[in-house]
């Protein structure tokens, strides 16, 4: 076996070398259908280390195909798609699978025993097929998107019992991975998330600071900035520069207790995540690289500007509630005629759900923190780039109405339907408009992404392994 000591190391980095040079100048992301043909396919074609198997059924019965490649000393878990807007990692897989298969030095020099599922969110990554070929815009991505609501998303529906939070509403999907899990026990996982606008980021369940330069040199190799914004969420541990603790779902709850949140069990609809359940019960390194298909070079902007970084997150929390306002209105002609399980409209009410505004708000306020200035990159990401995502939930909106208006209805549904879809679309380009007057904005290469993510991922790999 090559490990990564002296000239084995060398061979080790050529293989990878050669692995990324050879990346395809993918132009679009594949669908569903045409992802497990290529399962199918690779499965046929190379029998004497791939096998295929089936990890179970979607809630909309939908088949979720798994790959075993390799036979290595430690098993690893890479799945794609755990939201379904996040196809970067499908093609990094349609890409890694082909040269695991066809590489026996490949596969003995990282020495794993590989379980591979491309899209774990079948059913959601369906929901986002409209824009999937194209064309790559602000405008055509948002009106296309889905993304379920917390307690619909497969990667945030592992049981957790903390405090006040109880969750055991597992979704058909969620379980199938928890069951791989609990038998493959991975020593690595690499969970394929990415974001939609913004810089590179990283999130690791534990810290391994010898990893962070080979992550930036990986970014730098393809002239991406870093996400150097806020993070996600103001409970998450910033370890280094754009690297990030990844944590369950019980840091989000102290969070909001330390802040005088009430109900919190009401506040957080979900349950904890793939990672949180692995690390607890076996141990396991979880690896995310997160990489927009968007980026404004102010996300990399360290300069100095003359707001504070509490007032930037006070002016995203006074817009967003004026903007919940405005989706609420829309709702308020034609709700009455959205069906309950309508999943776009799920996902919208979840967006504009406003119980943990009041803590952020008095973290902004008393949070020491947040009494310095902030720098351009984080008061872009507060002011602005929050208001892409909220584009997003905009064609949602419009995507619940014509989800109602495709089924059977009334005259007077047909009526209110057609009012708040206009509503919503005019929301929609207002925003889309502003947004595209206020970004100067790079739309990046998918070859480009699929490189980032596998080069982080396979010198996380290497560092986890020989350890």
């Amino acid at each position: 076996i090559l490990r990564v000591h002296g000239r084995q190391g060398d061979i080790m980095n050529e293989i990878i070398t050669e692995l990324l040079k050879n990346i395809p100048d993918y132009k679009q992301f594949l669908t569903l259908e045409e992802l497990d043909e290529s399962t199918k396919k690779l499965a046929r074609e190379h029998p004497d280390c791939v096998s295929m198997f089936e990890l179970g059924k979607t809630a909309e019965g939908r088949s979720i195909l798994a790959l075993k490649i390799g036979n290595g000393s430690k098993n690893a878990l890479f799945f794609g798609c755990p939201h379904p807007n996040e196809p970067i990692g499908t093609m990094m897989l349609e890409h890694f699978t082909k040269a695991l298969a066809e590489n026996k030095s490949l596969r003995d020099a990282l020495d794993y025993t590989f379980y591979i599922v491309k899209a774990w969110d079948a059913d959601g990554l369906v929901r986002n097929e409209g824009w999937l070929k194209g064309p790559y815009t602000l405008y055509n991505y948002s009106r296309n998107f889905f993304r379920p609501a917390a307690n619909m998303q497969v990667d945030w529906t592992f049981p957790i019992d903390y405090k006040e939070l109880h969750f055991h509403d597992i979704m058909p999907e969620t379980q199938a991975l928890k069951d791989l899990i609990d038998e493959i026990k991975p020593t690595f996982t690499y969970a394929l998330h990415n974001s939609g606008f913004g810089g590179v980021y990283w999130y690791v369940t534990e810290d391994v600071p010898e990893l962070y330069p080979k992550l930036r040199e990986a970014v730098e190799h393809q002239g991406i900035p870093l996400h150097l914004g806020e993070p996600e969420s103001p409970a998450i541990p910033v370890l280094a520069p754009a690297v990030l603790l990844a944590e369950g779902i019980e840091v989000e709850y102290d969070y909001f207790e330390r802040f005088g949140a009430k109900n919190i069990s009401k506040i957080i609809s979900s349950g904890t995540c793939s990672d949180s359940y692995s690390k607890q019960h076996y141990g396991t390194f979880t690896f995310l690289t997160e990489m927009p298909y968007f980026f404004d070079p102010r996300i990399a902007d360290p300069s100095v500007t003359d707001t504070t970084r509490g007032a930037a997150v006070i002016e995203k929390i006074n817009w967003t509630t004026e903007s919940n306002k405005r989706i609420r209105e829309v709702l308020s002609v034609s709700a009455e005629y959205i069906g309950k399980k309508n999943p776009y409209l799920m996902a919208v009410n979840d967006a504009i759900e406003d119980t943990g505004l009041e803590s952020n708000r008095r973290m902004a306020e008393e949070d020491e923190e947040y009494k310095r200035l902030a720098t351009q990159a984080e008061y872009f990401d507060n002011v602005w780039v929050s208001r892409f995502y909220r584009l997003l939930s905009y064609g949602m909106l419009i995507r619940a109405h014509e989800y109602e208006l495709e089924r059977e209805h009334s005259a007077a549904a047909e009526t209110a339907l057609l009012k708040g879809k206009a509503m919503a679309e005019a929301l929609h380009k207002q925003l889309a408009v502003e947004l595209e007057e206020k970004f100067n904005y790079s739309v990046i290469s998918i070859r480009k992404l699929i490189n980032i993510q596998l080069e982080c991922g396979l010198k996380a790999a290497q560092i986890i392994h020989d350890r």
